[in-house]
């Protein structure tokens, strides 16, 4: 992997130190990043992302020692590090320092990494229904995308890959599909599409905005609703939003088998075009 962090004003070529074990981060989770992509020539929607970074630091109590206009353009130097064709993760981060329990915000620290990593091909994925559930708001800082989020949707996976699939449907609190544990969920039925309606358990994900936007400006029907896990067994076709594999099709869901459907690849062809600064 050839990756580029840029940390304490200047550009360091692999994966610097740039925490130690006494500082707050790694001892009590003040973590929060944001994943973007550059890929075929093309960074969409950075900006956003670099703003959701910005507002998870603020939700974390931190105080961010630069906007998102400065993230967005230190970003853009590390893509341009590679080649033009190359698909990159771009990864921001603030942590802190110090602090005992909540964060001292004057020890805010930043970093923007941007390396090597291959999109997923869309060949299909595979979930199982998880017993591990997303937080709501009152039990875990879910208006940020934060690193304390992960070690639960890692219980997730774990629970996935030992019956043999990639990934895992986690409900809320009160039994509602919320998300995957790596991505927002879709499902389509009778030429509509259907997705969970945010409830503050899990971010309302900039990938999923934009396609809900796109499909819905091409007259497709997209409900924000609470979804059961049934909804998704009786679908036509599910299909998945993220940062990490953009718009991907969901191929078995427990014992139920799909094919990637019309509207999976109206979305992902519609999703490119947009990135692209095209119409589909």
């Amino acid at each position: 992997m050839t990756a580029w962090t840029f940390f304490n004003d200047e550009w360091h070529e692999g994966n610097p130190l740039i925490m130690g074990p006494m500082h707050h981060a790694p001892w009590l989770a003040s973590c929060v990043f944001d994943g973007a992509r550059a890929f075929e020539g093309v960074a969409p929607d950075l900006d956003r992302h670099c703003q959701r970074l910005v507002n998870s630091a603020i939700t974390f109590g931190l105080a961010p020692t630069k906007q998102a206009d400065e993230i967005e353009n230190l970003a853009r130097e590390g893509i341009a590090k590679f080649d033009r064709s190359a698909a990159l993760y771009i990864r921001p981060m603030f942590w802190a320092n110090d602090g005992f329990v909540d964060v001292d915000p004057d020890s805010t620290q930043f970093s923007v990494s941007v390396y090597d990593a291959a999109i997923p091909e869309p060949t299909g994925m595979s979930l199982i229904w998880s017993k591990f559930r997303r937080p709501s708001y009152d039990f875990a800082p879910t208006d940020a995308k934060a690193a304390c989020h992960y070690p639960n949707s890692a219980r997730a996976m774990r629970e996935a890959k030992a019956r043999g699939y990639e990934n895992a449907v986690m409900l809320d609190a009160l039994g509602h599909v919320s998300e995957l544990a790596t991505a927002n969920i879709f499902y389509a039925k009778n030429a509509e599409v259907f997705t969970p309606v945010p409830n503050g358990t899990f971010l309302n994900g900039i990938t999923r905005q934009r396609v809900i936007g796109l499909l819905r400006d091409e007259g497709i029907k997209v409900h924000e609703d609470s979804v059961c896990f049934d909804n998704l067994l009786e679908a036509d076709e599910v299909f998945s939003t993220g940062n990490w594999a953009k718009v991907a099709p969901i191929t078995r869901l427990e014992d139920r088998d799909f094919q990637p459907g019309p509207m999976y690849q109206k979305a992902r062809d519609l999703y490119w075009a947009y990135a692209h600064g095209r119409k589909a």
